[in-house]
């Protein structure tokens, strides 16, 4: 069977979003059995579900693997599948839709590495249960973002000092909270882990614009920041490990 993959993405404006997923593209079809590999997005930006599914039908390809691009379930990940599957009565091809890149020991593994380099870089050679992390999401109303996101911290909680989370906005804590139970914790060391999965808008500037103040306003002495998690080969292996979970079921 001849088999294509779609990524749907939310969408940015940020050219790093789609360098980033250009090259996600590129290792899945170097990795995995696709004979077309592509991404589009959501909203904000061009190619929309439209254009990645058109590319994609264009293609000698029995099924087509559609993957929700998202860290969170949710209402995004809801009008993804709804809007791609619109596409579904005009073609032969069977459309699969995987599980968002949410829930999984992946992710945990993704951000471990980020602090542990984190550390490696600068330098900090104190046991790991010494350490303090925060971690910062994006904020969703739908609870199961929290649960998604809880799910990271209560695993990280048995390797850290101390684990927590905050959200750069809609929900509570937002990052000045966050920073001050942090400073409550009187860390020796504070790594802060931008869970994102692209350099977009939100982690070149939104998030330092609340982040940079509240550390300054803070006691805290060392805090560091690691890179954002989505440009980790492992993100790679969980995108095909999803594709796999309902391919393998069809």
């Amino acid at each position: 069977m001849k088999r294509g993959l779609l990524l749907i993405d939310r969408g940015s404006r940020e050219r790093e979003a789609s360098e980033e997923l250009e090259i996600i593209c590129k290792g899945i079809m170097a990795k995995g059995n696709y004979e077309v590999v592509d991404f589009c997005f959501l909203e904000v930006e061009p190619p929309y579900i439209e254009d990645g599914v058109s590319k994609c039908l264009k293609e000698d390809i029995d099924s087509l693997t559609i993957v929700p691009y998202f860290l969170y379930p949710g209402k995004k990940v809801k009008n993804a599948v709804t809007d791609v599957m619109k596409f579904q009565k005009d073609t032969k091809v069977k459309f699969l839709v995987t599980k968002p890149m949410s829930m999984h020991k992946t992710l945990i593994d993704i951000v471990e590495n980020r602090i542990s380099t984190t550390l490696k870089e600068n330098q900090i050679t104190i046991p790991k249960k010494e350490v303090d992390v925060m971690i910062i999401g994006h904020g969703s109303k739908d609870p199961n973002a929290q649960i998604s996101l809880n799910y990271i911290v209560n695993d990280l909680k048995n390797s850290y000092r101390n684990v927590s989370r905050c959200w750069l906005e809609i929900e509570q804590p937002d990052i000045f909270e966050g920073i001050k139970k942090c400073e409550k914790d009187e860390p020796k060391v504070l790594v802060i882990v931008f869970y994102f999965l692209h350099e977009g808008a939100h982690v070149k500037t939104d998030i330092n614009n609340d982040l940079i103040p509240a550390l300054d306003k803070s006691n805290i002495k060392k805090s560091y920041i690691t890179k954002h998690i989505g440009t980790d080969q492992k993100i790679i292996d969980l995108i095909i490990e999803r594709a796999k979970e309902v391919e393998d079921a069809n």
